[in-house]
């Protein structure tokens, strides 16, 4: 695997761990409070979300540093 795209796969799956585990921890707090069962819902979803978001990052990622680069008129890095 060239370094671009070993960048690319670790910087989806640390990106989607950080991203999905505030989102995440967020709509658990809100759709049930802090219950005493929190910690393992939020654990659940936290599981869930990364499994479907660590992919949708890894491809649409490109996608949106391009259309950003159409928005400002740039070239992406």
């Amino acid at each position: 695997m060239n370094p671009q795209k070993k960048f690319h796969l670790v910087f989806s799956l640390v990106m989607g761990a950080m991203m999905i585990f505030v989102m995440t921890f967020v709509i658990t707090f809100v759709n049930i409070g802090l219950t005493e069962h929190f910690f393992r819902l939020w654990m659940k979803a936290f599981g869930i979300a990364y499994v479907v978001g660590v992919p949708v990052i890894f491809y649409l990622a490109p996608v949106a540093r391009k259309f950003t680069g159409r928005i400002l008129g740039v070239k992406p890095a």
